[in-house]
């Protein structure tokens, strides 16, 4: 069986971290499934997704990292292209990568303590953005 469902969402860019873990678990409670697969999934190549500890201290650090890796204000063939100034959204997503797959047992998502499901809007303005959550199981 297959289950998909969405979330919505407003960013003000510039890596905007948002917890996305209750939106997630109420659509699998919505799926009325209890084991298969979770894949969470953006249609954006200025976003991604992964796990984190939702606190303050991994959020600074993780924005921080991204800065040093693949800074804003380093020129990039992108920006000359286009001149839309986001080169750095669409390396920093691609590093990140658009979705993460996660095991549904017992109708809950298996999660570690401290881990908590992130989307990251690398661009640089606000959007909306729409996720798809498509659940795979019984």
């Amino acid at each position: 069986m297959v289950f998909t469902g969405t979330i919505h969402l407003r960013t003000r860019g510039d890596t905007d971290i948002h917890d996305i873990t209750d939106a997630v678990a109420q659509i699998v409670a919505q799926s009325g499934m209890s084991d298969g697969i979770v894949c969470i999934f953006s249609p954006s190549s200025t976003s991604g997704i992964t796990t984190l500890e939702y606190e303050s201290g991994a959020i600074a650090d993780l924005k921080r990292t991204f800065e040093e890796l693949v800074p804003q204000d380093r020129e990039y063939r992108h920006n000359l292209r286009w001149g839309d100034g986001n080169g750095h959204s669409h390396v920093r997503a691609a590093l990140l990568g658009p979705s993460v797959s996660l095991p549904l047992i017992e109708g809950r998502l298996r999660l570690g303590t401290w881990q908590q499901i992130i989307f990251v809007d690398f661009d640089n303005r606000p959007r909306h953005r729409e996720l798809v959550v498509q659940i795979v199981g019984r």
